[in-house]
């Protein structure tokens, strides 16, 4: 295949990755995108990148004829892990945007990825571009848990093979105490559970306890031989995963690893602050999760 693409909410070009991985020849590649960030990185992998800025002005971009539309609308206003405020949050009613969108440019393929949420905001979304989604976990491809809702009308798509990937597979040899925190010192304290006392949360096994002010999920600390949470936005605030690698020793997961978890190239994100890197791959698609689902492209 030769297509046109339009990614809308394009962050650090996954979909252009993925279609790569799934042998998709990409004739042009127009990404919407106002993150100064996110873009630096999109176009250090991939100079060609045709950046168009704010979504809102799609009908101003002058296309031809665009054969697949993607997009992950934002999702802060349907996670749990964020204030649930649906599309009353301004980001949210982005996705009412992704389908005018769709409406205005009509193309053969078109994909939409958000998070796992109530119901009846999944119904609202299902409702207006008239496909029911397919949940598929990251864990099947990735160390990572990572739900996710996708709407496409890309036919018979299976759930991928479980590549039985954990943290142990994709942790890197750490030569600085840059990420770890070590017992009484910098962050605080790591309470070690007893091993009655471990919970399996979601595949992710945790074994400790960091003392940290804050939410209850920021002091989780995990053991490598499960998965690692979710990703989020992080940036900062003792916010990344954390893991155990010895007694008394604890670390959070560092950039490379992150990018490990969402299947990018090690160094994908390089070029950035450390913060900004942990903030546009949480925002980012497991890549591999999106290159499973273009490779029934190949298959019309």
């Amino acid at each position: 295949m030769n297509i046109n693409v339009l990614s809308c909410f394009d962050g650090i070009s996954a979909g252009q990755l993925a279609l790569q991985r799934a042998g998709i020849t990409i004739n042009n590649y127009f990404s919407s995108e106002v993150d100064q960030y996110a873009i630096k990185i999109t176009q250090k992998n991939f100079p060609n990148t045709i950046q168009l800025g704010d979504i809102n002005n799609y009908k101003t971009w002058n296309l031809p004829k665009i054969d697949l539309i993607i997009g992950g609308s934002p999702c802060q206003g349907f996670s749990i892990a964020g204030q649930m405020l649906n599309f009353n949050d301004p980001k949210s009613k982005l996705f009412f945007t992704f389908a005018e969108i769709l409406k205005y440019y009509n193309p053969k393929y078109f994909l939409l990825e958000n998070v796992k949420m109530k119901y009846d905001w999944q119904k609202i979304i299902s409702d207006k571009i008239g496909i029911e989604p397919i949940l598929i976990n990251s864990a099947l491809v990735s160390a990572q848990s990572r739900q996710r809702l996708y709407w496409t009308n890309i036919s018979k798509i299976s759930q991928p093979k479980n590549k039985l990937i954990y943290l142990k597979n994709i942790i890197e040899k750490i030569n600085t105490d840059k990420y770890f925190y070590l017992n009484n010192k910098n962050a605080g304290h790591y309470k070690e559970l007893d091993q009655k006392e471990n919970k399996l949360i979601k595949d992710c096994l945790q074994v400790g306890e960091a003392d940290l002010k804050g939410h209850d999920s920021i002091k989780r600390v995990y053991s490598i031989n499960g998965k690692s949470p979710t990703l989020t936005t992080m940036g900062g605030g003792h916010r990344e995963p954390k893991i155990a690698e010895k007694n008394n020793m604890w670390r959070r997961l560092t950039p490379v690893e992150c990018e490990r978890l969402q299947t990018f190239p090690d160094d994908y994100t390089r070029g950035i602050s450390t913060s900004q890197r942990y903030k546009v791959l949480g925002n980012s698609w497991t890549v591999d999760i999106i290159a499973h689902i273009f490779s029934y492209l190949n298959k019309k």
